[in-house]
Formats: structure tokens, sequence, C-alpha cells
């Protein structure tokens, strides 16, 4: 295992040698590679497309521009993560201020990453109260009830469960305590289940047409 992630470290030093060196092709791999990715969080984050389109899009940006003080200390994709997350917070901040509205636009994420793909957002984690409700309703219903947690629960649910990043990542990405992490995230599962769960009786009591 020593070798391998040792030889993991080398040849990610050798492309971040590629990217300060501005090789085109090295960004062009950077971009193929972490692109659906990075716009899946962003998009989960936001819920509005156009935001997270335009995002996605600088985050590559400032990568391309600072890429010289990356020194290594964590992997590279938690690096642009954590760019990722705090342009994400500044336009969720710049949004509040404007008091601009929020659109669900969550369905079309789906085409770019699929979200049952997610780690700990499953079906699994949310108790049922009508067992016919088809799987694609209810990842519909988990990916509306994101957006209505808390930013800061919303942003480490989503790194964990849906990115599948460790705590230690997290802790990485975010600047946040250790325990701080784990506490949010079973705080925010918590208030996953809750939101889902309420959208789901919702449905359920709603008269059929």
């Amino acid at each position: 295992m020593s070798n391998e992630t040792d030889a993991s470290r080398a040849e990610e030093s050798a492309f971040v040698a590629r990217l300060v060196a501005r090789d085109e092709s090295a960004y062009n791999e950077l971009f193929e590679l972490y692109e659906r990715r990075v716009f899946g969080l962003v998009f989960r984050m936001l819920g509005k497309r156009s935001d997270a389109e335009e995002i996605t899009q600088d985050v590559f940006v400032q990568v391309f521009r600072a890429i010289e003080s990356f020194r290594g200390d964590s992997k590279l994709s938690t690096w642009l993560f954590r760019i990722a997350v705090n342009l994400s917070k500044n336009r969720m901040k710049s949004n509040a201020r404007r008091g601009a509205g929020r659109e669900l636009e969550l369905d079309d994420v789906a085409e770019r990453n699929a979200f049952s793909a997610a780690v700990g957002v499953s079906v699994g984690r949310v108790r049922r109260p009508d067992e016919t409700v088809e799987t694609e309703q209810l990842e519909a219903l988990v990916r509306r009830a994101i957006l209505e947690l808390e930013p800061e629960h919303r942003q480490l649910v989503i790194l964990r469960d849906v990115e599948d990043l460790s705590y230690e990542e997290i802790a990485d990405v975010t600047g946040l305590a250790l325990g701080t992490v784990k506490s949010r995230i079973h705080r925010g599962r918590a208030q996953l289940r809750e939101h889902v769960e309420r959208m789901m009786t919702a449905r359920k009591r709603r008269p059929t047409e």
C-alpha cells in the first residue's frame, strides 16, 4: 500500500509540475478529470445551473492563476474542492445580500453526476413511508432536500456523502476541526432525513389526479 501511495504522490507531483510549467495538455487533462465533479459539487450547493457553470469556470481559472501556490500538502483534488467550496460560499452570501431567488434545477445535475452513486444519502438512509415510491422520485426529493439544509451542513454532507471525501479531507477542504466536521455531518444527515420524510409524507397525502 505504501508503494502505491508513494507512486500516486510521485505521479501527482509530476502532473502538478506540468501545470506549473503551463502545459496546455495538462490543463485539458485536469479539466476532463475534475470538471464533472466540481460542477456537481457546486450545483448541489447552489441549486442554480447558471451559477454553477460560472463558478465551475472560476475554479479552473483560479487554479491556472494560483497553481504555483499549491505545495502538495493535500491532494490536488482536495485543493480544487477547497476553491470550489469557498467560491460557492461567496456566491451564496452574495445571492443572500441581493435577495436573489434560488431556482431548483437539480434534476439537470443527474445528467452529469449520477446521484444514485452517492455514498451516504442513498435510499437506504431514509425511512420510506411508502414503498411504492420509485427510486428516481426519492432521489429527486433528496436532491431538493439538500438545498434546504443550512449551508454549513449542506457543504459537509455533499463532500462526505456525495463526493465520498474522508473526514480528514473535509477538514482540510473547509478548515474546520475534525470534531466539528463529524458533528455537523451528523446533524446534517439527521436534518436531511427529516426533510425527505416530510416531502415524502406530503407527496403521499397529495390527492390523486
